[in-house]
């Protein structure tokens, strides 16, 4: 829903009712993730995808019926049958998908959701769709709020306490629990939709592949800081794509940040009066992902320095550098390219094999 909240601001302000239709669940290789949100306004206007065409159209009517009624609905769709005149995926997939009325008086706490959206504040929605309790029943989770209920306090104080942590890894999933008030009783499936702040992308050295790379970095979701000592080359003309752009010796400015396991760290300076004492505290925070520019040589050279400076192994081995992916590219966008594709493969494990040499799953 982030990548189409400017629209719902949009059909909210005009007074357009509208539907939201969400992936909850997917299974084998969904074109989509469960989160993937298509909104669909009633003047027949459409905003987002949730299978990059495949099921769009059968989901497209699905919303103008609850958009009609005024009900929420749970859909699967599988594989496409050649014989029947039933929308699914050719891909081979199965996706889940919640669709609801999501405008007015249907989601009052929509415009709250949106606001901590675009300010970057954590928050979690939780709905219930499956079970005993009602269908569509909601509540919105900060990281210490929450407003709406599922049903009975004890359902309500379980899916606040999953929310929450589901929210802190950024995942969206559905959860389940137990509602045992006097008239229901059973397992309530609730779909927890979480909205983190973007995870940060530190860019050190402002060189010429730091803005291909804060370009990229910024159109994957991430919250993009560009750093260097040198106020000439860190402008906002060279790089209008980054979120921050701070202009200080690039350990000072580490020394400052709380890093998560979300974190990034791309190293561009290939100069050891930066690197070596940047690097010596990088790799003792926990980011996921810390990258080095330079050739095999220059390489060398920073594992030597790093050594001497007392750096241990195990740390080094954490060190991605070279950096990136072998694409044989030469530009610098086709190196951002190659830079980018490692990060994405080791978030998700991938191979970066070409997918036509294996048998793997699609995603």
């Amino acid at each position: 829903m982030r990548d189409i909240a400017e629209g719902l601001r949009s059909w909210q302000a005009d007074g357009v009712p509208f539907a939201l239709a969400t992936v909850t669940r997917t299974w084998k290789s969904a074109p989509r993730q469960a989160g993937a949100t298509m909104a669909v306004a009633r003047n027949g206007t459409v905003l987002g995808s949730i299978s990059g065409g495949c099921v769009e159209s059968a989901v497209y009517e699905l919303a103008m019926d609850v958009l009609a009624d005024g009900e929420p609905v749970l859909r699967t769709y599988g594989v496409s049958d050649d014989d029947a005149l039933e929308a699914g995926l050719t891909c081979g997939g199965v996706i889940e998908v919640f669709v609801r009325p999501a405008s007015g008086e249907h989601w009052p706490e929509l415009e709250e959701v949106l606001d901590a959206v675009d300010s970057g504040r954590p928050v979690a929605v939780a709905s219930v769709i499956g079970g005993p309790a009602p269908m569509g029943r909601r509540l919105v989770v900060g990281a210490d709020t929450a407003k709406g209920a599922l049903g009975d306090a004890g359902l309500d104080e379980s899916v606040v306490k999953q929310a929450r942590g589901l929210l802190a890894q950024g995942t969206t999933a559905v959860v389940h629990a137990a509602c045992d008030s006097e008239r229901r009783m059973g397992e309530v499936a609730v779909f927890v939709e979480s909205f983190a702040p973007p995870p940060r992308f530190l860019v050190f050295g402002a060189i010429d592949h730091a803005g291909a790379v804060a370009r990229l970095a910024k159109f994957l979701g991430y919250r993009v800081t560009v750093c260097d000592a040198r106020p000439v080359f860190a402008t906002s003309e060279r790089f209008p794509d980054a979120d921050e752009l701070v202009v200080r010796w690039p350990h000072q400015f580490l020394d400052q940040l709380t890093v998560d396991e979300n974190t990034v760290i791309c190293v561009l300076t290939h100069d050891p009066k930066f690197d070596v004492p940047l690097l010596q505290r990088a790799l003792l925070t926990p980011a996921c992902y810390i990258g080095a520019m330079g050739s095999r040589r220059t390489h060398e050279d920073r594992l030597r320095r790093l050594r001497e400076a007392g750096v241990g192994e195990a740390a080094l081995r954490r060190l991605s550098s070279p950096i990136g992916l072998d694409l044989g590219g030469r530009t610098v966008e086709e190196t951002a390219v190659a830079i980018m594709a490692e990060i994405i493969a080791l978030k998700w494990n991938g191979t970066g094999r070409r997918l036509a040499g294996t048998e793997l799953p699609i995603h």
